[in-house]
């Protein structure tokens, strides 16, 4: 018998209760929340489960909400149940001028590089993580340029005319 998102949930209700929130299931993807403290919880819960198996990250990655007060930044984990052939979405929130995250490097050892490229452009630092340094960017920058703090491009500029690149003004 297959998993489904129905038995997931359920079974990460009768563990967590209340803790997890917020399912929802779009493109057919299970997804749901629980406060960051418990993300280490929740994700050895998911691998040590025998009917869940969640052993495989298969991505971790940040995003930035910049009108969400006290949750600006979310990290989410994409985990993959290789048996059953499952994926699911697991976010934990987290404000802006505290970003402390537990590392799930323990856990899972590819965690380790998408840590720190999440450190690197969205600034969450990893708790206990072993080598937490920029991976990508130069040790040098102090900002992390996939927030949503900057303005994507001045309007104003002369030198970025449309019909200079094809585009807009008439067609002969």
């Amino acid at each position: 018998m297959s998993l489904t998102n129905e038995q997931i949930q359920l079974k990460l209700q009768e563990k967590f209760g209340e803790q997890v929130s917020n399912f929802s299931e779009p493109f057919g993807m299970l997804t749901f929340e629980a406060p960051k403290e418990q993300n280490l919880k929740v994700l050895q819960f998911l691998y040590d489960d025998e009917e869940l198996k969640f052993r495989f990250l298969t991505d971790l990655q940040a995003v930035h909400y910049p009108n969400d007060k006290g949750r600006e930044l979310a990290v989410v984990y994409h985990l993959h149940n290789l048996v059953d052939n499952v994926r699911i979405r697991f976010k934990v929130f987290t404000n802006i001028n505290t970003p402390d995250v537990f590392t799930a490097t323990q856990l899972f050892a590819t965690a380790n590089w998408m840590e720190r490229e999440t450190y690197d452009f969205f600034g969450v630092n990893f708790v206990g993580h072993p080598n937490l340094k920029r991976i990508l960017n130069v040790d040098e920058m102090d900002y992390f340029p996939m927030r949503k703090e900057f303005p994507l491009e001045d309007q104003t500029r002369i030198d970025k005319d449309d019909e200079m690149f094809g585009r807009g003004g008439s067609i002969n």
